[in-house]
């Protein structure tokens, strides 16, 4: 049996055969055979991807400006980075998302990449180093420590957006359905215990601005990240880096990346410090723990459907049991809740790893960026599957919710300044105890009559959506205590 074709590539600790048909080199390879932790490639992260190449297509552009890196040379680098940016040779990145060494692996399978690539677009071998090297060209004037913070807050960035995209589609489906459910009352609970009426659409409606307060939040975090540290090289001192890199470098990247960056005026602090890493993450964080909450209340209304709460109807995705024919499961909810909880432990390695940093550099960046992607994009997703399979199906089972109304006797609640509390606790006793409907017992007990009750009783007035003016005089001091008195014979045995 032959072995595959390989090429010699040498580092500063040797030699090694590398698959001649790979892009990557013999870094890469020492970072794979290092690094066998999560089994996920960085390419799992296309916006990662996209940002590592963004961010040395920009310091390409930037050395050749300013005449330390020759036309050709630049040129090549940026061409491949381009290809890369179209979605060629995303299964060249292969390092794991989980490594030592503060990010130097990806940042040398991004360098390795974008040289091979950039020699085969110059006529050249891969692994033709001398003529264009992964370090001395595609990384010059950068170190990962500038590189590797300043493409991962760029790959966030793309994230956040797409997260924020979704999460006002979804809100815009819960806001429809509100829409649709105007004028279904239903029961309100506080504590899981009723309490007082409301309408399903104004449930809804809710669900739909707690999400829009989180797509706010989420793109307050955009500058923070926005503010980089290229140009920093090491420590922040931008040692190697020729003094106008700086300046041009922040350009080229705003231009090819279309985001407002800004370099951070401390450079020093900028490479040490993972605050806008915490501040993102807590903010995911709170958005996954709502959107789980209205996910608990979804699986609450629809429980049952029989023997549960049954207000509303989820559409049915799966059958839900192996052995129990009929049953259907919340599959939907239930994912996005354990999404949730994903990204509750996400926030918790964020914390630590930016807390374990240690003086001029935070080597955990890995996983800190490992943990915000992967929540930024399972939310993203989750959000979609939500809307897109559970949200906009969702009926309500108005038959029940009416009969629910009726009986209650947290309606009796609207009844007092018109009835008076002591008339309107003894309403509710009954209503209990007989599962009369109140606006019977109101009328029958002469309290109140049938169009006044109806006004009061009304789902605009129920829900707040009306708000009453003043209190309907119409109960007297006499027609209380006959009351009272008709209550406490139906009372004696």
């Amino acid at each position: 049996m032959t072995s595959a074709a390989t090429r010699t590539e040498t580092d500063s600790l040797g030699s090694r055969e590398v698959p001649v048909d790979s892009y990557w080199g013999i870094n890469t390879l020492r970072a794979m055979e290092n690094f066998p932790i999560a089994s996920v490639p960085i390419a799992v992260y296309p916006d990662l991807v996209a940002a590592l190449v963004t961010v040395k297509q920009a310091a390409a552009r930037a050395n050749k400006a300013i005449g330390v890196l020759d036309a050709e040379r630049a040129d090549a680098i940026d061409r491949a980075a381009q290809e890369v940016r179209d979605g060629g040779l995303r299964d060249q990145f292969v390092v794991d998302v989980i490594q030592g060494g503060a990010g130097t692996s990806t940042n040398m399978n991004t360098n390795e990449v974008l040289a091979n690539r950039a020699l085969e677009i110059l006529g050249r071998e891969r692994g033709d180093y001398a003529h264009l090297h992964p370090i001395d060209h595609v990384n010059r004037s950068q170190s990962t420590n500038d590189t590797y913070p300043t493409s991962i807050k760029i790959a966030m960035i793309y994230g956040v957006r797409r997260l924020a995209d979704q999460l006002e589609q979804l809100s815009a489906a819960f806001a429809e359905r509100g829409a649709v459910f105007a004028d279904v009352l239903k029961v309100g609970r506080t504590q899981l215990q009723d309490a007082v009426p409301m309408t399903l659409g104004q449930e809804f409606t809710g669900f739909a601005h707690t999400i829009q307060e989180d797509v706010v939040q989420l793109r307050r975090a955009v500058p923070l990240l926005a503010e980089m540290n290229l140009g920093a090289t090491a420590i922040g001192t931008g040692i190697t880096a020729d003094p106008l890199y700086r300046d041009e470098v922040r350009r080229q990247l705003q231009e090819a990346s279309g985001i407002d960056v800004v370099t951070a005026p401390d450079l020093i602090e900028a490479t040490s410090d993972a605050g806008s890493f915490m501040t993102l993450s807590g903010t995911v964080k709170r958005s996954a723990a709502k959107l789980s909450k209205i996910c608990n209340d979804l699986r609450l209304l629809a429980s049952g459907p029989q023997a549960g709460l049954g207000e509303i109807t989820l559409p049915p995705r799966q059958a839900g049991s192996s052995i129990m024919p009929g049953k259907v499961n919340p599959v939907i909810p239930e994912v996005v809740n354990q999404i949730a909880f994903a990204v509750a432990g996400a926030d918790t390695t964020v914390t630590m790893a930016a807390e374990g940093g240690q003086l001029q550099l935070n080597a955990f960046e890995p996983v800190i960026a490992h943990s915000i992607l992967q929540s930024l994009q399972w939310m993203a997703r989750g959000c979609a599957t939500l809307r897109e399979h559970c949200v906009v199906g969702i009926e309500a089972n108005e038959a029940k919710l009416a009969a629910q109304v009726d009986t209650n006797v947290g309606v009796v609640t609207a009844l007092t300044p018109y009835i008076g509390y002591a008339a309107a606790a003894s309403i509710a006793h009954t209503a209990l105890t007989t599962s009369t409907p109140i606006s019977t017992l109101v009328i029958a007990a002469g309290l109140m009559d049938e169009d006044q009750v109806h006004r009061v009783l009304s789902p605009a007035r129920l829900s707040g959506i009306e708000l009453a003016t003043g209190a309907i005089p119409v109960v007297t001091e006499e027609m209380l205590d006959q009351h009272l008195r008709d209550t406490e014979g139906r009372a004696r045995p």
